[in-house]
């Protein structure tokens, strides 16, 4: 039971890595578009870029105040918590399940 909850954290980060690759491409290139010092500071590839989701993570849009961006960029920061939130999860209920046995 603990390694079928394990695989369905799996199928949730699939989902969030998913809503990850629709959100964060958009709001890259709404940053391109509208915010050229912002998308300056990123580089050429920010798609995976540290620099890039660590702007991400810590919720640095919300200082440019443009309420598209935030409406991109917020589901994009969700999509990235809950992927890395459930892999997560499904690495201590794999090591749960290995301590078990």
């Amino acid at each position: 039971m603990i390694l079928f909850l394990a695989l369905c954290f799996i199928g949730v980060a699939i989902a969030g890595f998913s809503a990850l690759l629709i959100f964060w491409p958009l709001t890259l290139i709404h940053i391109r578009d509208r915010h050229p010092a912002t998308a300056a500071q990123f580089g050429d590839f920010a798609f995976l870029d540290g620099k890039a989701l660590h702007w991400l993570l810590s919720g640095r849009y919300r200082t440019l105040d443009d309420r598209a961006l935030s409406g991109l960029a917020t589901p994009a920061r969700l999509a990235l918590i809950v992927m890395w939130l459930a892999l997560g999860l499904a690495l201590l209920l794999w090591l749960f399940s290995q301590v078990l046995k």
